[in-house]
């Protein structure tokens, strides 16, 4: 029951306390009155006058908003948060960002591999910017490195450390599914979807923004199904939209040493006793 789950939530966090304390009086003062009309007049007077009394201050408007609960935050607050946690009990991972170097840490990718991936029915999908888009590089290193003024990393070396981390984790064999592209420019955002399609999803949306002190310091989304439906949707189908405009990364030939491309010439102009030339 939907109501008693918002309840226990505002009480655990200590909120609308007066709401819900009124409510119970004015519910209990009801049943009693289907049942006895002795009641004080005085009593039902300040029964009535206090739920007005909380309606008329409860639509007065803020004079100093504050960051909504639950919904926006910056990066600070995931570090609080065990990555463990993050993905416990998911099944449906889907990323995307213009390098995903701090997320996809050593750390996360052997949770990963030891929660979403472990299960048969895990899935877990990644898109990052395609370092050979060098222009498209350029421009979000621009955004993201030359932008803010205290950085620790750079753009282009932090895709090329991501790129062998996403080509080794496509050979690993496990029973889950992991599948990564590339997209040939960053839109100017990130996301972390964590089993978008059941009603206990979440959506991380990332704002780079123009201008930022740090990394850590950009604007941060966290949108449910139940609570945001309209933006919950929508960021779900940028996702959708990113994966099917990104590419299937095609791994560079290795290429051989001079000794070996040499030993491989010999072999093809005197092949092996048996063999025969084609």
């Amino acid at each position: 029951m939907g109501w008693l789950r918002r309840v226990a939530g505002d009480l655990r966090k200590r909120r609308n306390i007066d709401a819900h304390a009124l409510t119970v009086v004015a519910v209990l003062y009801a049943l009693v009155s289907l049942f006895s009309d002795r009641l004080d007049d005085d009593f039902r007077w300040a029964v009535l006058l206090s739920g007005l009394g909380l309606l008329i201050y409860r639509s007065l408007p803020d004079e100093t908003p504050e960051m909504a609960e639950g919904v926006l935050y910056d990066r600070s607050v995931y570090d609080t948060v065990p990555a463990a946690s993050l993905f416990a009990g998911v099944r449906d991972v889907r990323v995307f960002a213009p390098s995903a170097v701090n997320l996809l840490s050593a750390q996360t990718c052997e949770i990963l591999r030891n929660s979403v991936l472990r299960r048969e029915n895990g899935r877990v999908r990644i898109v990052i910017l395609d370092p050979r888009e060098e222009e498209s590089v350029r421009q979000a290193s621009r955004q993201l490195d030359e932008s803010v003024e205290f950085p620790v990393q750079r753009l282009p070396a932090a895709l090329e450390t991501t790129m062998e981390r996403l080509r080794l984790m496509s050979r690993w064999k496990t029973p889950g599914a992991f599948d990564y592209r590339l997209l040939s420019y960053s839109p100017g955002f990130s996301l972390v979807l964590l089993d978008p399609d059941t009603p206990a999803g979440r959506v991380i949306v990332e704002i780079h923004g123009f201008h930022n002190l740090s990394t850590s310091s950009r604007m941060h989304l966290e949108l449910t199904r139940g609570r945001d439906e309209r933006w919950y949707g929508y960021w779900v189908e940028q996702f959708d939209h990113i994966w099917n405009a990104a590419r299937h990364d095609v791994p560079p030939v290795p290429v051989l040493p001079a000794d070996a491309a040499e030993a491989g010439e010999r072999t093809l102009q005197n092949p092996a006793p048996g063999v025969r030339r084609t």
